[in-house]
């Protein structure tokens, strides 16, 4: 069923702010989501009512936080599809919880030689942590291209595989709004001998989710980026890959037992969450994924393929050559996210004409710096849309465009 986005943009206590008397126009989810007030007050809860630390305390508000916590743990798993609740790892974001993979299983298991596979839409979580150990152990990193339309380009990516340890790839384009054959080339990975890894932070907020349908061996994604709050990210991993991995960090709650001689590890989860998690903010993802899941993932995808719609459409009427949106042309086959190009203005300042009009836009390379050198540019304006967006929302985009005009002099 079709959302009502002005009910749900309510439930966002920063969206009835105005500035200058001015409403403001949030297009920078593809950056941090905005939060309701489920998840605001779940988190002010845990600090007002049931605030200790978990796992270790006997005591009555302990246990209740170490439920709150848990639950959460449950609630992400059910979202994803994940087979059992302890392959759900909390970290502090999706750049951590790639960082532990890649220290973790890849310092475990490549070596000189090797070959990572990933692509040219990665964002840089997805590629620092894999040049890193290239540095340290001389594996090979190799790149799926992608086509004039912004789409992988897999005609040869048997040849690519060959030989490969891990093709770890983005479920969809932070930049490009591109949606990723997952499946398909988990499939090709697995014939050729590899593990798959995928990034879901711009997949997993906007998207049904279930890993085992996509085929992957583990997957990353944010909380902030999916209403939640900052400070928690997850590590999802088969319970066989988790199992095999060795810990990332050391210290409490990771441990099963110390000696002077050594250490032996903790069961899933506990093995990778050393130290005091991030309590509230985990308690805060729970509550986040229970107000989508009331929404339901398939309304908001379509919700927002039929915004992305009418965003392209809005956006080709009314400015026609002047303005260039990246990524596929067609809304089935991308996410809510148009990196523009307009006229000859740079993205910084048509960022800053934008907030003239308090419409919220991210400039800059988007932490994409080889898939804008494969584009031919050193930045885009991105806009990027969620739940709580409506057509009027892209009509103040296209008005403020047009503001733009006359500043500028054209």
């Amino acid at each position: 069923m079709p959302l009502d986005a002005a009910a749900i943009k309510a439930d966002f206590p920063m969206l009835a702010r105005q500035i200058n008397g001015k409403p403001l126009v949030y297009l920078d989810s593809g950056a941090t989501s905005q939060k309701p007030n489920a998840v605001i007050e779940a988190m002010d809860n845990y600090y007002r009512n049931a605030y200790a630390s978990v796992n270790r305390g006997a005591y009555t508000i302990a246990a209740e936080a170490t439920d709150l916590l848990e639950n959460a743990r449950a609630a992400v798993a059910r979202f994803i599809g994940a087979p059992k609740t302890h392959e759900i790892i909390f970290t502090k974001n999706a750049t951590e919880a790639m960082n532990l993979f890649v220290q973790s299983w890849g310092r475990a298991n490549l070596e000189e030689g090797d070959v990572v596979v990933i692509t040219e839409m990665e964002h840089h979580a997805n590629i620092v942590p894999w040049q890193m150990l290239r540095n340290e152990r001389n594996i090979e990193i190799r790149w799926i291209p992608i086509t004039e339309t912004g789409e992988l380009d897999l005609s040869e990516l048997d040849l690519l595989l060959d030989g490969a340890k891990v093709v770890s790839v983005t479920a969809m384009s932070n930049v490009l709004g591109t949606l990723n054959p997952i499946r398909r080339i988990a499939d090709a990975a697995h014939a050729a001998g590899a593990i798959m890894m995928t990034d879901g932070s711009q997949f997993v907020p906007h998207l049904p989710t279930d890993v085992v349908e996509m085929g992957v061996d583990a997957m990353i994604f944010t909380g902030h980026k999916m209403l939640g709050p900052t400070g928690v990210g997850v590590l999802w991993g088969t319970t066989e890959l988790l199992e095999a991995m060795p810990p990332f960090l050391g210290g409490g709650d990771m441990i099963l037992q110390v000696t002077k001689e050594g250490f032996t590890t903790n069961e899933l989860p506990h093995k990778f969450e050393a130290g005091t998690p991030n309590i509230a903010e985990i308690i805060g993802l729970g509550a986040a994924v229970e107000y989508l899941e009331a929404i339901g993932m398939e309304n908001v995808r379509e919700h927002e393929v039929s915004l992305t719609a009418y965003a392209m459409r809005t956006l080709k009427e009314r400015f026609g050559d002047d303005i260039t949106v990246h990524g596929p042309a067609e809304p089935a086959s991308r996410g809510g996210v148009f990196s523009i190009e307009y006229k000859d203005v740079h993205p910084h300042d048509l960022s800053q004409v934008l907030d003239q009009a308090n419409v919220c836009v991210r400039a800059g390379h988007h932490c994409a710096k080889p898939l804008m050198q494969v584009m031919g540019v050193n930045a885009t304006a991105r806009a990027s849309v969620h739940i709580y967006n409506d057509e009027a929302d892209i009509d103040a985009l296209a008005d403020a465009l047009e503001s733009a005009d006359n500043i500028f002099g054209f």
